[in-house]
């Protein structure tokens, strides 16, 4: 019997570090608008491809990630431990 396991060490997450993953406002809003992005090329994909909506999305995706970084940097996002 292979016994690999039994010999690594055991790891903690602590429950802070688990209760912050990606829960904050700039996340949300990221996520949010990124996920209206898609949508909308989806249906530009569906309507033919209509080529010109589909562009318009892939710039939404694109305002959509920049928002979220710029609010993260605005302090907005999970703050960061800079202790290690």
């Amino acid at each position: 019997m292979d016994k690999t396991t039994a010999d690594q060490p055991v790891t903690q997450v602590s429950e802070e570090a688990h209760d912050l993953h990606g829960n904050s406002p700039a996340a949300w809003t990221a996520v949010t608008i990124v996920l209206i992005a898609f949508t909308v090329g989806a249906i530009a994909m569906v309507l033919g491809p209509n080529w010109l909506l589909f562009w318009i999305s892939v710039a939404i995706a694109l305002v959509g990630a920049l928002a979220g970084k710029v609010m993260q940097l605005l302090g907005f996002g999970v703050p960061t431990d800079d202790r290690h």
